[in-house]
């Protein structure tokens, strides 16, 4: 365990040498690299907040219109057969979509039933073995200029999916009693 500390207080400052020791030995202007890389950055950034409006007030409606509550009375009698809490289903939903979002819903979750709850694990575990699919393709996608992403949108959720059953799958086995 201490070995684990100390390579991840090391780790960083390591490689950030290692590139700039690199950039000396051939002689490579890395200062002048770095700022033309953060001017890149804030370009993007500049560019990306349409798609990013957008995205939020997608969220928004989804979640204030009831359509999010609807979906979850609609598919807990299913849910129940698989034994699947009904609590995790907006963070299911919403994780492709929002990071922020997700964190929201997760947070809620786990002042409500609590982190070392079945549903405080299965949603920290959603979190973190899910992306936010829907914000990676709109975004980067959008930034570089790809129209067309139905194949990386196909791939993306099927990694969702199989993400979401894998957590549910192993928190349930390892963790309920």
């Amino acid at each position: 365990m201490q070995l684990i500390s100390t390579i991840s207080l090391w780790i960083v400052p390591v490689i950030i040498g290692t590139i700039l020791l690199y950039s000396a030995w051939k002689k490579i202007p890395a200062y002048e690299h770095f700022v033309e890389g953060g001017k890149e950055g804030i370009k993007i950034a500049v560019s990306i907040i349409p798609f990013l409006v957008g995205m939020l007030v997608a969220i928004t409606v989804f979640r204030t219109s009831g359509a999010l509550d609807f979906f979850i009375q609609f598919i807990r009698p299913l849910l129940e057969v698989l034994g699947v809490p009904a609590e995790i289903v907006p963070l299911a939903l919403i994780r492709p979509i929002s990071g922020n979002a997700a964190l929201g819903l997760m947070s809620d979750i786990l002042s409500v039933h609590g982190p070392d709850s079945l549903i405080g694990r299965l949603a920290s575990t959603i979190q973190g073995s899910t992306d936010t699919t829907f914000y990676v393709l709109t975004v980067y996608f959008g930034a570089v200029g790809i129209k067309k992403m139905g194949d990386a949108l196909k791939v993306g959720l099927l990694a969702d999916l199989v993400g979401i059953s894998a957590a549910i799958i192993i928190v349930t086995l390892m963790f309920s009693s």
